[in-house]
């Protein structure tokens, strides 16, 4: 039965049996792949994982964040219009959403600095950032990106995000309602043709805001270049899932009697949970989707551990060294994982353990725009320690030396002076003068 479910798969996803159909065929095809490698990552554990992890972050930088935001947005004096959105965004949990939404917002104007005092102002701070920095691990994690942002440029995004957000949560707001006051718009709402449409258009903008927000997210947070198409569109997934489950919950809480007298006063506790993890899981999934539209040669291979023969991998960190040689000696964008992995056209998550083994080896470092660098001269950087690299290192198994038979010792040898006298005693600066003359 698997086999054959394995067979379907492969002939009405994988082939191009769809395609003969035309346009539609090929809209069908490309909705098939994407939900199948979206199931496939799901089930896999690690997206649930993560939504999971998110939701206890949630719970304890909640307050920190909004009465960050509120401090920002008391100066501007629109502080009070972002607690009514608050309310809106819990809409779906009915009754239950109100009272906690009450619950989160007695905290927040109870927190000042007086209250807090240095200690405790610390841990918001650092409560506020922790949840910053998981969006972004999670978000990197999806974007097959091994390394994150360093330390200081880490602080500064955040911060830059922690007080930007507010403002652009003001500006949002202010253009709301300066919209609404308008006459022209006043007199299209009382139209008996554009009144209706107008009314539509106004109970649309949460979820226009919510798409708006996870294609900023889906943007911004990888420490990657997404592309802004790629965001859109997994922002619109995200945000029409989101419309969903909203429907989904309300009319499941409004039929959830039997739950709340199972679990009395638990039952809030559990919804909001449950609550959470469900926005998460659909976040994470919106950026799963924005990755594989920007990286269609994922869709099938997902997260397959990539396995490559010594011949490859000797070649590409031959090439890896040549591409990062050749840019510093005519520098003209930089170059890292990603434009490797354009210029190879081999997927970054290949390249990525070859690139840390060069790395580890003092071979290339990385600067703070994540450019990769000669870690010193190149003519001290010879093709035979390049090789070692991916021939020698990263060994992984017993502490004990293997005891090879003689023979197998003779050939061995043999094959490693062979690998040696190919190359000789050749610099990576050499290799580069020969493809100058």
């Amino acid at each position: 039965m698997i086999a054959f479910a394995k067979r379907w798969i492969d002939l009405v996803i994988w082939s191009d049996l769809l395609r003969k159909y035309g346009l539609p065929g090929r809209v069908v095809m490309s909705v098939l792949r994407n939900a199948y490698a979206v199931l496939r990552d799901i089930v896999s554990g690690q997206l649930t994982l993560r939504a999971m992890s998110l939701v206890y972050t949630t719970l304890l930088s909640i307050v920190p964040l909004i009465a960050f935001s509120f401090s920002v947005l008391k100066g501007l004096g629109v502080h009070k219009r972002l607690e009514e959105k608050l309310y809106t965004i819990l809409e779906p949990l009915g009754t239950k959403g109100i009272e906690i939404t009450d619950q989160v917002m007695q905290l927040v104007h109870s927190v000042n600095g007086s209250v807090l005092g240095g200690i405790g102002l610390t841990f918001f701070i650092y409560t506020a950032i922790t949840m910053v920095q998981k969006i972004e691990e999670a978000f990197n994690y999806v974007w097959y990106v091994s390394k994150p942002r360093n330390f200081a440029k880490r602080m500064t995004e955040y911060m830059l995000v922690l007080l930007i957000g507010p403002l652009v949560i003001a500006l949002a707001l202010g253009a709301i309602a300066a919209i609404g006051n308008e006459g022209v718009v006043l007199w299209f709402t009382e139209g008996a043709v554009l009144g209706p449409l107008f009314a539509a258009t106004s109970n649309l903008t949460p979820y226009i805001l919510i798409t708006g927000m996870f294609t900023f997210l889906y943007w911004y947070m990888p420490n990657t270049k997404v592309n802004l198409r790629s965001a859109l569109v997994g922002g619109l997934a995200g945000g029409i899932m989101w419309a969903t489950l909203s429907i989904v919950v309300a009319a499941f809480l409004a039929n959830s009697a039997r739950t709340q007298a199972v679990y009395a006063s638990f039952a809030i506790a559990i919804t909001t949970l449950i609550w959470l993890y469900l926005n998460w899981l659909i976040l994470l999934i919106g950026a799963q989707i924005a990755f594989y539209f920007q990286n269609p040669a994922y869709l099938r291979i997902g997260r397959r551990e990539p396995r490559l023969s010594n011949a490859m991998r000797e070649r590409i960190a031959l090439n890896i060294m040549f591409l990062v040689g050749k840019e510093f000696r005519t520098p003209v964008l930089g170059i890292n994982l990603e434009g490797l992995s354009r210029a190879l056209r081999i997927p970054s998550i290949t390249l990525a353990p070859i690139t840390a083994g060069l790395e580890a080896a003092g071979i290339i470092t990385s600067n703070e725009r994540e450019e990769l660098l000669p870690a010193r001269e190149m003519a001290r950087i010879t093709l035979d320690e390049i090789l070692d690299v991916v021939r020698q290192e990263g060994e992984t198994g017993s502490h004990r030396s293997p005891r090879w038979d003689s023979p197998i010792e003779s050939i061995g040898k043999r094959l490693d002076d062979a690998v040696a006298d190919s190359v000789g005693k050749k610099t990576l600066s050499e290799l580069l003068d020969e493809t100058d003359n």
